[in-house]
């Protein structure tokens, strides 16, 4: 997959950030497993929290890809909704223990919102959580297939600062989207930002040789003064040197911000 949680190696991962100095690494969770993994575990959040401290790493984003793969507002049953809703809960608990501030919702392909009930649904049953996400001091970020419009309304319907937006540039290039138009509509609600390029309608590629338009996006985040994180969501390296790939990926960012790398 190109996307999923690195059992083998998680640990790895921090030695290896530490030695290229990247200091945000972002969390993944599958439904698959999902309390199995070291961030719902009490022994796994003691672990994590070490490691953040010896390799002076810090992990403030969540990709909860398990949200995408068993989506409660799609549930069949009440119990089945129940039980999802529960999982919600608890993701956003263990979130806190860890330092873990921001929870990415993917609202994309199996967690697309397909119709005004599901919408509706999501909505509802986030808000009557409104509460409890501010007492953990949790942001839940929607990533979506929406059109700019379309996204620009939904998130007014959730308010600031318990809601929020993360941007995938890949998946908008995916798509068909115009980044200026994304990037007016609903700008002042980025938290987070996903670096990805991806050719229309089609599969993740190297930054630079997909659809993205990188040129307009970076002129966009500094127009807008984005101060939110930069997340490199990239394709992995073919040769199998994912650490140089890595690295080139962050060249080329920030390079095109006019960053120090």
């Amino acid at each position: 997959m190109i996307q999923a949680f690195p059992w083998d190696d998680w640990k790895e991962e921090y030695r290896l950030a530490d030695s290229i100095d990247m200091r945000i690494m972002e969390w993944t969770l599958d439904q698959s497993d999902l309390y199995d993994n070291p961030l719902m575990t009490q022994d796994g959040q003691k672990t994590i929290r070490e490691l953040c401290d010896k390799y002076r790493i810090s992990i403030p984003n969540l990709t909860g890809d398990c949200f995408m793969q068993a989506p409660f507002w799609k549930a069949e049953t009440t119990q089945q909704k129940d039980s999802l809703l529960k999982d919600f809960e608890a993701v956003s608990i263990a979130c806190s223990k860890v330092g873990i501030r921001n929870i990415v919702v993917p609202l994309v392909d199996n967690g697309s919102l397909d119709s005004p009930e599901q919408q509706d649904c999501l909505i509802a049953e986030l808000l009557k959580r409104s509460e409890m996400f501010k007492q953990l001091n949790v942001t839940i970020l929607f990533e979506s297939d929406f059109k700019p419009g379309d996204l620009a309304q939904f998130i007014k319907k959730l308010p600031v600062p318990t809601f929020g937006i993360n941007y995938d540039s890949g998946n908008s290039a995916a798509l068909g989207f115009d980044v200026e138009e994304e990037w007016a509509a609903y700008s002042d609600r980025i938290i987070n930002l996903h670096i990805k390029d991806r050719e229309y309608q089609g599969t993740t590629v190297p930054l630079g040789t997909g659809a993205t338009n990188f040129s307009a996006l970076f002129s966009c985040m500094k127009n807008a003064r984005y101060e939110g994180y930069i997340i490199l969501q990239t394709a992995r390296a073919t040769d199998g040197n994912h650490l140089g790939a890595i690295q080139s990926y962050r060249d080329f960012v920030s390079q095109g911000l006019d960053l120090k790398a």
